[in-house]
Formats: structure tokens, sequence, C-alpha cells
């Protein structure tokens, strides 16, 4: 049975702004500048009409967004998912445009997103679907432009077609069109693993800095997709107990830790955590109120907040996924002393990899897996160590300090380029 995740409503695109504002007040940023960089610098909109199996055609709608382009490129996934708004697609792109300057890769933000239910359709549809998209946001994307990758409910499949769409239309491969692709189409090896081992290697990070052991450390994962398994898998191999774990279906809960790889076939098989031998059925909020050191929200946006952000007992929260907490929960976890790790940096191996992917494909090369996992680890502590020296030094949240800076590198780069004309 379905459970109805009960989330208090948070506008996505104003959490961003907030955020935003908190980390420009301490830089002391002048309005002229922050009207710059605040905005999106294009929002298109798109319609759809799609002719389903039934032979009827349905229209749905899908968003394209560039935040920022100072430092690159606008960057930034495509989800398919029924609660896409325009809202959430803007404050996915204005993070996306942060993460990318954490972590100090040549990028800016963006943003896409159709507003369907993929698990309600078949694969023509889904195709069909993504290829009218494609040619709809076709004269804003391209390698120089915007490299869209997977997000919620898209995968490797789905960028595939997106390159040969684009493809089609140019009369050449262009495979540095969309990061995320089949192996076979010139993705990187490590991609698809990259956002949980990016989050895993900022957990090492934050226990070494706290001096606390991984071994034995008590973990909560919220949301077992893609980020949330991969990060359970790793903390695993590191000797942690990952004693609880959730999907969109229900909670499940063993005290003495769960079988982490067992757990990943039977969700590969039933499409589901619930009903894995050996574990007892629990509600979402009881599984946030677990005594536990690591807490991994890697659902989506606004899981944790005022309403259940007391009952956490986490040392550490390491958001795989954008935005899992509102303001509100933000300031009860730092009255508390948590350790958090935002969602910019935490969970920015994803778009790190897919630059690694791009610039291979750019130069026609592949890396080893070997190479890819080592030059990602290098990225996410040497910006682990940059934000937490700011968090330090100003005595501000992890949070404000990963914006400050993010927003000092994107402000450097608009302040060099000038205005036009």
């Amino acid at each position: 049975m379905e459970v109805n995740l009960e989330v208090p409503s948070c506008n996505p695109y104003q959490q961003a702004l907030q955020n935003f504002t908190a980390a420009a007040d301490v830089l002391g940023l002048e309005e002229d500048v922050r009207a710059q960089i605040r905005e999106p610098e294009r929002v298109l909109i798109v319609s759809l009409p799609i002719r389903m199996d039934n032979g009827h055609v349905r229209c749905f709608t899908g968003y394209r967004v560039q935040h920022n382009t100072s430092r690159g490129p606008a960057k930034g996934g495509i989800r398919f998912h029924p609660q896409v708004t325009l809202d959430e697609v803007k404050a996915l792109s204005t993070w996306m445009t942060w993460k990318c300057a954490v972590v100090n890769i040549p990028y800016g933000g963006g943003k896409g997103g159709v507003t369907c239910n993929p698990k309600d359709m078949s694969m023509g549809e889904i195709e069909r679907m993504t290829r009218r998209y494609t040619h709809a946001i076709l004269p804003i994307i391209g390698p120089g432009q915007d490299i869209p990758a997977p997000d919620v409910y898209t995968n490797s499949q789905i960028m595939a077609w997106i390159m040969d769409t684009y493809s089609m239309t140019r009369g050449y491969l262009v495979t540095g069109v969309v990061t995320g692709k089949p192996i076979g189409l010139g993705g990187s090896l490590g991609r698809n693993e990259a956002t949980g081992r990016g989050v895993f290697n900022t957990i090492e990070c934050a226990a070494t800095h706290l001096r606390m052991s991984l071994k034995e450390a008590k973990v909560v994962v919220q949301g077992f997709g893609n980020a949330g398994s991969v990060t359970a898998h790793l903390l695993d191999g590191a000797q942690s107990d990952v004693v609880a774990v959730s999907d969109s279906r229900g909670a499940i809960y063993n005290a003495d830790g769960l079988h982490i790889p067992k757990l990943m076939l039977h969700k590969e098989r039933t499409g589901s955590v619930v009903g894995f031998p050996g574990s007892e059925t629990i509600t979402q909020d009881e599984m946030l109120a677990l005594p536990c050191d690591i807490l991994v929200p890697a659902a989506l946006e606004n899981m944790v907040h005022a309403g259940n952000a007391a009952s956490i007992k986490a040392r550490i929260v390491a958001e795989a996924a954008n935005g899992p907490l509102t303001p509100d929960a933000d300031a009860i976890l730092e009255e508390k002393g948590v350790f958090v790790i935002p969602d910019i940096l935490c969970n920015a191996g994803g778009v790190t990899v897919s630059y690694f992917e791009w610039v291979q494909n750019e130069q026609h090369l592949m890396w080893e897996l070997q190479e890819v996992n080592s030059r990602l680890e290098k990225v996410m502590c040497k910006a682990f160590a940059e934000v937490l020296e700011i968090k330090l030094d100003r005595r501000v949240s992890m949070r404000t300090a990963a914006n400050i800076l993010a927003i000092r590198r994107v402000v450097e780069a608009t302040r060099l380029r000038g205005i036009y004309p």
C-alpha cells in the first residue's frame, strides 16, 4: 500500500531565496550585485502534446530554467514527477548554481522537469514525451549552453533519447549535450553511484571533524533510491549499522542493522523495501525519531520540517536530497547542535562526475573507474574543507558557509565579466 507522506507546505523557491539572503547578508553583498544573481536568467515553459497508447492526445507541461551561467554552461537534471512545478524547478536550478560553485566546477545552474506520473505511463509514452520535450527546449540546450542530466524518475535511457533527438536535429552525434548516459553512448564509469559516493565522502569528512568513528555508527536513510541506496551500501561497507530505511511505500527497521546488499536485491525484485525479511514496518516519523548517529534524507524536498525536526537525535544529517530540510527545521537542528552537511555540498558528487563525463566526451577520452572515484573524492573533500573553514571562521552554519563560498565565486565571475551591452 502506498504511504501518503504529509509534508507541510513550503515553497522551495522561497526557501532557496531565504538561504541566499542569509549568506548574502553575512557577506554584506550590495543590492545591485544581488539583483544580478538572485533571479533566473531564463525560464522556458512548454506544452507537450503526446499521443498516448490508447490513441488519445494528452498535453503535459514541461519546464527548463537556467538560473545563472556566469561561470559556464547551465547544468542540472530533468525530473518526471506529478508534483513538478515552476517554483520547484526555479529552486532546483538556483541550488545547482551554488552546488557547481561550491565544488568549483565550471558550470552554472539549470534544471528541468515535466509534470507527469511516469509510473502510469508505458515506455513508449515516456519516450515520445521525452523526445517532444527535448525538441521543445532545443533552442536553449547544447554542450556549451545547457547540459541536462538524470533526476527523479529519469535515467540513462531517457538521457540517450534526449541525446539522440538533439543529435538528429544537428545531423551528427553530439554526446556532450547530456550526462548520465549509458556507457555505450559516452557515459562515464562511476556516474550512477556518484551522488551516493559523494554523500559518503562528505560523511567521512564530517565524522573525522567530529572525531566520530563510522564503525558501528547507527545510520537511518530516508529514501532508498539511487542516492540513498548507494550511500547506505558504502556506509555498510565501512561497518556502519544501517538500522532503518524508507521509500515511497513505507519504512523498515532492524535494531541490529539491515543487510544492505540483500535489501538492494529485495528492492529491485519487489519495487519496495517494505516486506524485507527480518525487518519490522514503522512510520516515517518513527524512523526519523530513532536514536542514530547519522541521518541521510535522500527523498524529496521538505521531508524534515518544524513538525518532526525536534525529534531527530542524529549527530550528523547528510542531505543526499535537494532541499530536504525546511528553514524551520534547519533552525531547530542548528539549535540542537546537529552537524548538517548541506545539499549543495553533500550531494554534489552527481554533478561533479557529470562534469567528468562531459570532459571525457569533449576530449574523446574514457577514464577508468578508479580515476573517476579518486578525482571525485578529491573534489568532495576539498570542498568540504573549504566550507568548514568558513563555518569556523565566521561562526555560521555549514549551509550558510557553503552558500557564502558559492556566492563569492559567482559574484567574482559576474563582476569580472561585466554587463553587455
